[in-house]
């Protein structure tokens, strides 16, 4: 063996070596193995970790984030804006990813889908990003998708969906339908012994999708009955007429999935209509902090929202993403469940190229597999071996009047399964 054969051999072993330690140590927020500056790039030249002519140099990786800031939607989508910058302030801090500090460019999607389709594909060949934060509700997601698989990048999407769909383009951070709805239906019938439901949701994918889903768990697996559907544009924000029927027909259970700006007068318009929320069940999906901040606590407690993340989550990684995220959007901004999986993605992003060693999409797609957080603020979070979807937990909360949920039920780890076997 020759000495250069040697050499080459011991800068292997090495290489090897430490991308075990940072596999391990990647998922962590605030800890870094990573060493910085000349020798980070001596050890992970742009060269060799980046062949596919991403936006990456010696110093720096660009990624991209898109949402909507402007529109009906920007009520729910400016938190997982602010929670994947302070993820990515918190990465650069700790050395950033193989030695280089992440970048931003981000995009409006405006509460349009073709718009989300337009700005990724310019984010992902224009500007030649790594990897993409983005989209709220499955409209937007499923526009973008083509785009994504069609020039091969990574999004990593923060929203609970209504599963049936599981792309290697895309890292799922919040739960489908088996995680929350079912598991969700599944309480309610327990502790309130209803009989008949009435949903009420916004007019696109995950509503529709959602409510079919429940609809056969509830009439299938329970017997029980839906005794109202309706659905409403984005933005829509006249009540009234739906308030008056299910008044009318006194479901036991009103099921929302409205969303958005929309959420604000129609929870303002139930209440107004002399419906307590604090006796009369109601179950959401779709009404996190972030929603409940414009809504109003007042009108939306007793509320039952089904989520993995609730700002209340008394633990020490919660409560130190709370201060953080409070030092930097300040002390009156609260968080979500969608707020809390958009974190995750960077984070989850980082552990996948370090794990990896290379910033090239493929690589990255194998590396995805199994990839954890252990001390994420909603706890223990890990990436599917085939589904790419995130093990999690359910978390009912009921709403308070000054706008924060309590706990009311926590459930085991559960596995994703974005494809249930009869919901298709």
């Amino acid at each position: 063996m020759s000495k250069d054969t040697e050499i080459e051999k011991g800068r292997q072993s090495r290489l090897v070596k430490r991308r075990s330690v940072l596999a391990g140590m990647a998922a962590l927020p605030g800890v870094s193995m990573l060493p910085t500056g000349a020798l980070a790039n001596s050890e992970f030249p742009t060269s060799e970790v980046n062949t596919t002519n991403l936006a990456v140099t010696d110093d720096e990786v660009t990624i991209g984030i898109l949402h909507s800031i402007t529109g009906s939607m920007a009520l729910s989508e400016t938190g997982s804006v602010q929670a994947e910058k302070l993820a990515i302030k918190q990465i650069n801090e700790s050395g950033g990813v193989l030695g280089r500090q992440v970048k931003w460019i981000q995009e409006d999607g405006a509460t349009d889908w073709p718009n989300f389709a337009e700005k990724a594909k310019k984010l992902i060949v224009n500007d030649r990003v790594a990897a993409v934060m983005g989209c709220w509700t499955s409209a937007s997601r499923k526009a973008v998708l083509p785009v994504f698989e069609q020039y091969n990048n990574m999004l990593y999407y923060p929203t609970m969906y209504e599963g049936l769909e599981a792309s290697r383009n895309i890292v799922y951070t919040g739960q489908e339908a088996t995680q929350q709805i079912l598991a969700g239906i599944d309480w309610i019938v327990k502790e309130k012994k209803p009989k008949t439901f009435y949903f009420v949701g916004s007019d696109y994918i995950w509503p529709r999708t959602s409510f079919k889903i429940a609809r056969k768990h509830i009439e299938n697996v329970y017997g029980l009955e839906v005794i109202g559907e309706q659905y409403y544009p984005l933005g829509h924000t006249q009540f009234n007429s739906v308030i008056n029927k299910m008044k009318l027909k006194k479901p036991d259970v009103i099921f929302s999935i409205v969303v958005g700006g929309s959420n604000v007068a129609f929870y303002k318009q139930i209440t107004g209509a002399g419906v307590d929320l604090t006796k009369q069940t109601v179950i959401t999906i779709s009404a996190t902090e972030d929603e409940v901040r414009g809504i109003g606590g007042e009108n939306i407690e007793g509320t039952y929202m089904f989520a993995k993340y609730f700002q209340s989550l008394d633990n020490p990684n919660n409560k130190a993403f709370i201060k953080e995220f409070k030092e930097m959007w300040g002390d009156d901004i609260v968080i979500g469940d969608v707020t809390n999986n958009a974190y995750l993605g960077p984070w989850l992003w980082k552990a996948a190229v370090e794990k990896a060693g290379s910033f090239d999409i493929d690589k990255i797609k194998i590396a995805n597999p199994g990839i954890e957080i252990t001390n994420a603020p909603e706890g223990y979070v890990r990436i599917h071996e085939t589904n790419h979807h995130l093990y999690s937990k359910l978390r009912v909360g009921r709403a308070r009047a000054d706008g924060q949920f309590d706990v009311v039920y926590e459930s085991e780890l559960k596995e994703p399964d974005p494809f249930p076997e009869g919901y298709q």
